[in-house]
């Protein structure tokens, strides 16, 4: 049984040849336990890692709740990425940065993340700002850390509860 994960077809409204976006998407019923087609996901320690932040400390999480979302979460990058490629692309640009990544999670109607990036990329801006100031422009910097959860509300959430 094949578990395809795609999103084709909802951002990309107007296109004569969907493109299949689901690089994350592997079979299980091969007998090689799905390796093929792993290289390009997120590494499954730090999808295990950030699953765990938002369990309670006794939570236990299977293997293939993991597997299901470390590829949920590579085809939600590569979705967003795309999205930001492509405005990219029309502007003639080939960088991709922060403000096109908040502009494609917009576009596809995740308003909420992108708000949260904004915030996480106005705090991200101002600590670097700070750091090069303390550092008279070394550029050393890498002293300040800024936590996205603190702007999603998934984890504000859990931060009240902790307090009561």
């Amino acid at each position: 049984m094949s578990e395809d994960f795609n999103f084709t077809g909802v951002a990309q409204v107007g296109q004569t040849q969907p493109q299949n976006l689901s690089r994350a998407s592997t079979s299980r019923d091969d007998g090689n336990s799905g390796a093929v087609g792993h290289d390009n996901l997120l590494p499954i320690a730090n999808v295990g890692r950030i699953m765990k932040d938002v369990l309670p400390p006794q939570a236990k999480i299977s293997k293939r709740a993991k597997e299901t979302i470390q590829e949920c979460a590579t085809e939600f990058v590569g979705f967003v990425t795309g999205e930001a490629s492509e405005r990219c692309r029309r502007e003639r640009r080939k960088t991709i940065n922060g403000d096109d990544i908040c502009h494609a999670m917009r576009s596809l109607g995740l308003d909420h993340y992108a708000d949260a990036m904004r915030r996480y990329l106005q705090r991200y801006r101002e600590s670097e700002e700070l750091a090069a100031a303390l550092n008279n422009g070394s550029g050393g910097g890498g002293g300040i850390q800024i936590d996205v959860r603190a702007e999603l509300s998934i984890f504000r959430g859990n931060e009240q509860q902790d307090r009561n």
